[in-house]
């Protein structure tokens, strides 16, 4: 197997949603909070993480608006709240509690697989043709999942291999992925970090951050077939579909100068002039996913992401790692409609409903200025919803 693209079918005869059983004990007082579950097909994405061209995005948009509801549309679902002093602040922890990581794979989606003895070239290519951004590994010889192919690798070749535009990168036009994991990880071989579709959304969380990573494979424990690829974004976006219907706690009515949420020291940034190798450089050595581009006066003019690096495998300019960031962002395969930026005094229900809206993974925070303060990203928003919320009493995960 070299690279396959698998369409991935959920079964329709689901249980419970919510996947909690257990006795209650009627002597201890609860309440129960009725949610109204919306059309969970139309949350149903072709592509991983949403990735679509702008055309396709648009639709697709107009499509979530208009498609009726199933019958599962007017379905109501139900989870206890203690009466607790934590009640409120930790509703969406305990929402994310009573919902498995198969409630939020897609009825219908693509999954990109790489066998480790592919040449790395051909797997990047395939990642930009397929319009994904990452895929898991296959080892016919251990006859499972070893680990995932996604952009860092690109860019840790690129990085690494890169010397002028004269010499070509033998590396990345020779090597296969097996070659390129065992000069790369060395001694430092890890298993993969999955979770399992019958794991709670909250594990799933607590796992992304806890080992820093963005993309969380799906596999099922008896067949061992990868199912999907979880991400911030779209557990996220999944939470955000229910707000309506639960009870908003009170941190998220207070601004991010007053919660904390975010990174404001010491941020990475480049400029419209900096060379590409040194971005990568930046990325590599800071290990960010993403540099605002700072103009000379402060303010913030564009932003150079980790997935528009794959833009040079698409252009097959990675040879040429010495042209400026201005000059490769020219050649972005989706619309840009600009930095997606927030100010210390909004709001957090105003953070969460603007990345959701955007469909991206951080807000650049600015100044009345438009210079940069800070970033926010995904995996702060969900830490501080449901890992750790304001006022919310902590509980360890079920699984890990």
């Amino acid at each position: 197997m070299g690279s396959a693209a698998m369409d991935t079918k959920k079964k329709k005869d689901v249980s419970s949603p919510s996947g909690s059983s257990g006795k209650k004990n009627n002597s201890q007082k609860r309440r129960s909070l009725r949610v109204h579950i919306p059309d969970l097909s139309s949350f149903a994405m072709p592509l991983l993480d949403g990735d679509l061209e702008s055309s396709e995005k648009h639709s697709r948009k107009a499509e979530l608006a208009a498609a009726p509801g199933p019958a599962e549309a007017g379905m109501l679902e139900k989870f206890d709240l203690e009466e607790a002093e934590d009640s409120e602040s930790g509703v969406y922890m305990r929402f994310m509690r009573s919902h498995k990581c198969y409630d939020i794979v897609p009825t219908s989606s693509k999954l990109v697989v790489f066998d480790t003895t592919l040449q790395v070239k051909k797997a990047f290519f395939a990642l930009v043709a397929n319009g994904v951004r990452a895929a898991p590994l296959w080892e016919s010889k251990k006859q499972s999942f070893v680990g995932m192919l996604t952009i860092t690798d690109f860019i840790n070749i690129l990085h690494r291999y890169y010397k002028s535009p004269m010499v070509q990168i033998y590396e990345l036009e020779e090597h296969k992925i097996e070659t390129w994991r065992e000069l790369y990880l060395q001694e430092t071989f890890k298993p993969l970090v999955n979770i399992s579709p019958d794991a709670s959304l909250f594990d799933a969380v607590y796992s992304l951050i806890k080992n820093k990573i963005h993309r969380l494979p799906v596999i099922d424990p008896i067949s061992g077939n990868a199912l999907y690829i979880l991400t911030h974004k779209r557990i996220l976006k999944f939470l955000q579909l229910f707000m309506s219907d639960m009870p908003k706690p009170a941190f998220m009515k207070q601004n991010l100068d007053a919660l904390g949420i975010g990174t404001y020291h010491n941020i990475a940034f480049i400029h419209p002039d900096t060379p590409i190798i040194k971005a990568l450089n930046v990325f590599v050595e800071r290990r960010v996913s993403a540099l605002p581009v700072v103009d000379e006066s402060g303010k913030v003019v564009d932003i150079y992401s980790k997935f528009d690096v794959i833009n040079l495998a698409a252009e097959k300019t990675y040879n040429n790692l010495d042209i400026t960031v201005t000059q490769a962002l020219q050649h972005r395969s989706q619309y840009f409609e600009g930095v997606v930026k927030c100010s210390k005094l909004d709001r957090l229900e105003t953070i969460v409903d603007r990345i959701v809206r955007a469909e991206v993974h951080r807000l650049v925070v600015v100044n009345e200025a438009d210079s940069i303060v800070g970033i926010i990203s995904l995996s702060d928003i969900l830490q501080a919803l449901i890992l750790t919320p304001p006022g919310a009493k902590q509980k360890e995960p079920e699984t890990e």
